[in-house]
This record gives structure tokens, sequence and C-alpha cells, in this order.
């Protein structure tokens, strides 16, 4: 189109000055959002620290208790003929067949979780919607979980 037949549009100018406004608002908000976070994670890190206590307290009061470990000591001895007795029934051909396809059935799963991951999120990013129909024709939302998790001192 050339530019006397291009309809007028109303615009506002903006000022570098109320760009600034607008920008230091969103900084602020980063800010406090950034600050939100900090304090939970300090909240969490206290919370784990005091059960960590408490459960050392509970351990120790079990620990204490002949009736418990008297049982306790009976359900380890349990436990590890239980153990002999699957290692022995896995021994068997076909229980170790079986075992041997549900471990690769399981990493063949976690693998293509991993790739439709990666597809959701790419789908989600060009189309900018967060649903998706399946063959089913159920629609299901797509979602994210999101973490934080401490670096390794070798990143430092």
């Amino acid at each position: 189109m050339d530019s006397e037949n291009s309809p007028v549009v109303d615009a506002e100018i903006i000022n570098d000055e109320a760009l600034n406004k607008a920008s230091a608002g969103g900084a602020q908000v980063l800010i406090n959002m950034e600050g939100l976070i900090k304090s939970h994670v300090s909240s969490i890190d206290k919370l784990q620290d005091e059960a960590k206590k408490h459960k050392g307290m509970l351990d120790d009061i079990f620990a204490n208790d002949p009736t418990y470990q008297a049982h306790d000591k009976a359900a380890k001895e349990a436990s590890k003929v239980r153990a002999t007795t699957r290692a022995q029934i896995l021994k068997q051909p076909q229980a170790g067949e079986l075992a041997s396809k549900i471990k690769a059935l399981k990493s063949e799963v976690k693998e293509l979780q991993i790739a439709l991951s990666d597809y959701l999120q790419e789908y989600n990013r060009m189309s900018g919607v967060n649903e998706i129909e399946g063959e089913d024709g159920e629609v299901r939302e797509i979602v994210y979980d999101a973490k934080l998790v401490k670096k390794s001192s070798i990143f430092k």
C-alpha cells in the first residue's frame, strides 16, 4: 500500500520518561518476585531443618523401645527372606525375560516423555496455545513444573 491510501491510525507517543517509568515498574515487580522466591526458599529450608531435628528425636524414641526393636529385627529378617526368594524367582528364564522387558518398556516410556515435553514446549512457544486435543478426542492442558535446585560446587 502507498501512504496516500493507508488508513490513519491513532497512536500514542511515548516519551522516554514514560517508557522508563514502565520499565522501572516492571523491574520493581521482578525485584519483589525475587524477594518472595528467596523468602520462600529460606522458609522451606528452615522447615526442613526443623523436620530433620524432630525426625531424629522420633528415631531415638524408636531406637530405645525394646518392643519396636524386636519387631524391626523380625521385619528385616522377613525382608531378607523375601529378597532372596525374589532373586531366585527372577533367575527363572520366563521371569527374567519379563523383568528385562519391563525395564526396557519403562526406559522407552521415559525417553518418549522427555521428547513429548520438548515437543509440547515448542508447540506452546510457536502456537501460544496451552491445550491440545489428543487422538482420543480428550483435551489436555500443557503444564510446567518449576523447581529450584542447588548448583553443584563444580560450576562455582
